[in-house]
């Protein structure tokens, strides 16, 4: 991140972070600067204030005070490193800091601030004019707004979710488990108007125009919404397993279908409008490179997506030791950086880049997850498909999105995880972790089956980290190398890993009374090491 971010954001953490994300109760006019009379002057009202949330979600709306380093507080320092995507090459904050479980609390602050700042007071004003004057508009509101607050939840546990904006309540928290139930409701809510309009209206498109993830239609729409339930329904999996399979058997069944294929996949476009911020970090920046567990996973399957992820070191790398300098050869390898060794170099600069550029499209959901979801509900006997079936459709899917052939010759490898080898530091040399290769084993435990399903399915997201985060967390899988230097002061285990953000600190000091409603909800303490309540830390 440059130096001029860094002052930057924390000049704007005091400022702002202080006086609203503190204090749900002074939120009543939002930070976008659009009032309802600019929108009022245009007939596009409804329309504009759903562009804003899209942009929201893989933030990268522009509020007046620059793009790009907003994204990389809310995701790129923690979820995509967390879930074994990416590392920054550079030696932030001295080389300790999220990476090593140094949690920096004005990084992991971010998704909660931009959130309620930004994009809920949007999707407020949607959710009481919408309703009637525009119902299919409500309805998206409500996908949206349950697509963008389960990675609040998914970050931090509870959340202000039923009552936002609700004077009368106070702003009371919801428990995560509360926000769950929350937002199965809206999307019943949401599915029945689509479903409905649909049936009445099929060809009605008054919101192509505005959509920046799907294509426009309410058929689309009604589909990600089924598909958004299924991914929900499995995250509860082990701590509701009768609501899980319910609401998963619902999705299954419900009008409008799921993803299924590559051309359905629900992902911002990059435009006009929204550009992705990952490929500004990445390119522009010089701060996002691979991390060692996907170099790991990737090298050792031979996987041809290595080169449609990341590029290939550019050049050797020259290192001064105490005996003189030493060529290291790296040009034309992949090398990924290991999180928690603490460096203080900039040596893995020439370490692999990411492929993602300012016009990537930004992915939320793919055709591949939906069918590794629909294998891992067959797996569990909540549905009659066959789960081999599904994880076969799941990685061509995937093969399909990033236009590779090959798909059957790999899933018939017996290739295993390689291990890692650091050509810089020698030290942070670990064997691999992850026991599975692609090749589906019939006679396998469920365990292991499940280990399968979940490591392609890691592979397939990417570079959706928030998602990889979650689910890595909810399952263990894939097996990520552990940080080799931890300080966290003991909060952390290092072989079980973080398990989520601690809320703002700027909550406890300027609502006390709303903080340690917060805490009480989480039912543990306020740090990295406490488990979310879908995270059981079982599997069946």
């Amino acid at each position: 991140m440059k130096r001029f971010y860094i002052y930057l954001f924390a000049a704007f953490c005091t400022v702002f972070l202080g006086a609203c994300t503190g204090n749900f109760r002074d939120m009543n006019d939002d930070l976008t600067g659009i009032s309802d009379e600019d929108l009022e002057a245009d007939d596009n009202g409804f329309g504009y204030r759903l562009q804003i949330v899209q942009q929201g979600i893989y933030f990268n709306y522009d509020f007046g005070k620059g793009k790009n380093w907003p994204f990389q507080m809310t995701q790129n320092l923690n979820a995509d490193m967390f879930s074994g995507y990416m590392h920054d090459p550079k030696p932030l904050q001295g080389g300790s800091h999220n990476s090593d479980y140094n949690l920096q609390d004005s990084w992991n602050s971010a998704m909660w601030q931009f959130t309620y700042s930004y994009v809920m007071p949007q999707i407020y004003r949607l959710e009481q004019t919408a309703r009637e004057k525009m119902p299919p508009f409500y309805a998206i509101t409500k996908i949206l707004k349950v697509l963008a607050m389960h990675r609040v939840t998914d970050y931090y546990g509870p959340v202000i979710y039923s009552h936002f904006a609700d004077r009368g309540s106070e702003y009371v928290p919801d428990s995560q488990q509360q926000a769950y139930n929350c937002f199965f409701d809206d999307l019943d809510e949401a599915a029945d108007i689509l479903a409905a309009w649909v049936e009445e209206q099929p060809e009605a498109g008054e919101f192509s125009r505005f959509d920046l993830l799907l294509d426009g239609s309410y058929t689309a729409w009604l589909r990600f919404a089924n598909s958004l339930r299924m991914r929900l329904a499995v995250r509860i999996a082990v701590a509701a397993p009768e609501k899980a399979r319910a609401e998963f058997r619902k999705a299954a069944q419900a009008a409008g279908g799921v993803i299924e294929t590559s051309m359905e996949n629900a992902a911002v476009k990059t435009s006009g409008t929204y550009s992705n911020p990952l490929g500004e970090i990445n390119l522009n920046w010089n701060e996002a490179a691979m991390n060692a567990s996907m170099e790991s996973v990737l090298t050792g399957y031979g996987d041809p997506r290595l080169e449609k992820f990341f590029k290939p070191c550019g050049s050797d790398l020259v290192i001064a030791g105490d005996a003189g300098d030493g060529t290291v050869v790296l040009k034309g390898q992949y090398h990924g950086i290991r999180q928690g060794t603490g460096f203080s170099h900039n040596y893995y600069a020439a370490f692999s880049r990411l492929t993602v550029d300012t016009d990537t499209d930004a992915v939320l959901m793919t055709a591949a997850e939906v069918w590794f979801l629909r294998a891992e509900a067959a797996l569990r006997g909540w549905t009659d498909e066959d789960a081999e079936r599904c994880y076969r459709n799941g990685v061509a899917a995937s093969f399909a999105q990033w236009q590779l052939s090959g798909a059957e010759s790999y899933l018939g490898s017996d290739a295993m995880a390689a291990d890692y080898h650091d050509p810089v530091d020698p030290g942070n040399d670990i064997a691999a972790r992850c026991r599975v290769s692609p090749r589906w084993d019939a006679a396998a435990d469920a365990e292991l089956k499940l280990e399968r399903i979940i490591t392609q399915k890691w592979i397939a997201m990417y570079p959706e980290g928030c998602e990889a985060w979650a689910e890595q967390r909810r399952t263990g899988y894939p097996r990520l190398f552990p940080v080799r230097l931890n300080h966290s002061k003991g909060y952390i285990d290092t072989e079980t890993m973080i398990r989520r953000l601690p809320f703002p600190a700027v909550l406890a000091t300027s609502d006390p009374e709303q903080y340690a409603a917060l805490v009480a909800e989480l039912g543990g303490e306020d740090h990295g090491g406490t488990r979310l309540w879908w995270d059981a830390g079982r599997n069946f």
